[in-house]
C-alpha cells in the first residue's frame, strides 16, 4: 500500500513560495507540508544554486574582458563602480585576478575592497557567487580577508550590484605587487605567496586598438588570445570564410590555431613569432577586425572549402568553462 503523504498541522498557515525561508536540510519545511526541507522547497533552492549559468557576465559592461581576466590574464585589476555608490568607509572597490592565499576578497586596512575573480566558486552561477563575496567584503572589518561560502539561491548577482553604464578598464600588471601597497608591512605568508605568484606569471599585455585581445609571451612562441562577443555559430562561419580565403592570420609567421570556449563566448587564439611583441600586434589586429566585420555581415552559404575550414576550427576548440 502506498504511504500516505504527511499532512500539515491543523491550523498552520501555508506560506507562499516567495515567503519560505532557508532552513537546515533535515528540518521541517517552513511551508507547512510536513516534509523535510531538502525533500520539499529545499530541492528547488539547491537546484537554483547549482544550475550552470552559461554566460555569467552577460549584461555587464566589459563582458569579454571579464572572461579574459577570469581565464587568461595572470595579474590585472579593474576599478568597479557600484550601482548604489560606495558605502561609508569604503574608498574604492577593485576587481583583481587573484589574491594571496586564494582569498575570495580582501578588505584592506584603509577600508578599500579587492574582489578576486579566479577563485573556485560554490555554485554554477559565478555572477551570484562574486556578488555575494563582494557584499560580505563591503561589510567586513578593515584588514580582514573574506572566506568562501555557499551562496543563497536568491542572492543578488553582479548585474544587480554593478553600475551597468560604468566603463570597464582593466589594468594589466607585470606582477602582483598590487596586493601589498607597502611591501614592508606584508606578513611572511603573504610575501611567500607573492613570490610564488610572480614566478608563475606569464608576461601579458592588453591591446589598445581592439577590445579584449591579450598578447602573451611564452618560452617557445608568443600568442594572441582574443575574447569575442559574437554568437559562436556566426563567429565560426566568419572565421571559416577568412581561413579559406587565406585571410585569418595576423601577418607573416602567424597562424590562427584554434579557440577556447569560455563562459558562453569564443576566444580565438593565434600563434605568433617570438619576435612579435604586443605593439607589433596592434595594426594587424585592427586590420583583422575589419576583415572579420565583413565576414560576419555575409549571409551567403559556406562553400565546400569554407565548410572544411569550419570543421577544422571546430575540432580545435577547447572548452575552459
Amino acid at each position: 500500500m502506498a504511504k500516505k503523504r504527511p499532512q500539515s498541522k491543523a491550523g498552520k498557515p501555508q506560506l507562499k513560495d516567495g515567503e519560505i525561508p532557508v532552513v537546515g536540510a533535515r528540518e521541517p519545511c517552513p511551508c507547512g507540508s510536513g516534509r523535510r526541507y531538502k525533500a520539499c522547497h529545499g530541492r528547488a533552492a539547491a537546484h537554483a544554486v547549482t544550475e550552470l549559468v552559461q554566460r555569467p557576465f552577460e549584461g555587464i559592461s566589459g563582458e569579454c574582458d571579464w572572461i579574459a581576466l577570469r581565464e587568461l590574464v595572470p595579474a590585472a585589476t579593474v576599478e568597479l563602480t557600484l550601482k548604489d555608490g560606495l558605502p561609508e568607509g569604503v574608498p574604492s572597490v577593485s576587481l583583481a585576478t587573484v589574491l594571496p592565499m586564494a582569498w575570495p576578497a580582501l578588505r584592506r586596512d584603509d577600508g578599500s575592497v579587492l574582489l578576486a575573480l579566479q577563485n573556485d566558486t560554490s555554485s554554477g552561477d559565478l555572477s551570484r557567487d562574486l556578488a555575494d563575496t563582494l557584499q560580505r567584503a563591503l561589510e567586513a572589518a578593515p584588514g580582514s580577508p573574506v572566506t568562501a561560502r555557499r551562496v543563497p539561491a536568491d542572492g543578488p548577482r553582479l548585474q544587480d550590484v554593478l553600475d551597468p553604464a560604468a566603463v570597464f578598464e582593466p589594468v594589466v600588471h607585470s606582477g602582483f605587487e598590487f596586493w601589498v601597497p607597502d611591501a614592508s608591512s606584508a606578513t611572511a605568508e603573504v610575501s611567500a605567496s607573492l613570490e610564488r605568484a610572480n614566478a608563475a606569471a606569464i608576461p601579458t599585455t592588453r591591446l589598445s586598438g581592439v577590445d579584449a585581445a591579450y598578447w602573451c609571451e611564452t618560452p617557445e612562441k608568443n600568442h594572441l588570445r582574443w575574447v569575442m562577443p559574437h554568437a559562436e555559430e556566426q563567429l565560426l562561419d566568419a572565421l571559416a570564410r577568412l581561413h579559406a580565403a587565406g585571410a585569418s592570420s595576423l601577418g607573416e609567421g602567424t597562424r590562427l590555431v584554434g579557440s577556447f570556449r569560455a563562459h558562453g563566448l569564443m576566444v580565438p587564439v593565434w600563434d605568433l613569432p617570438s619576435a612579435m611583441g604586443a605593439e607589433e600586434c596592434e595594426k594587424p589586429a585592427a586590420q583583422f577586425a575589419e576583415r572579420l566585420a565583413e565576414a560576419l555581415a555575409s549571409d551567403a552559404p559556406l562553400t565546400a572549402e569554407e565548410r572544411r575550414a569550419r570543421g577544422g576550427l571546430t575540432n580545435r576548440q577547447v572548452t575552459l568553462s
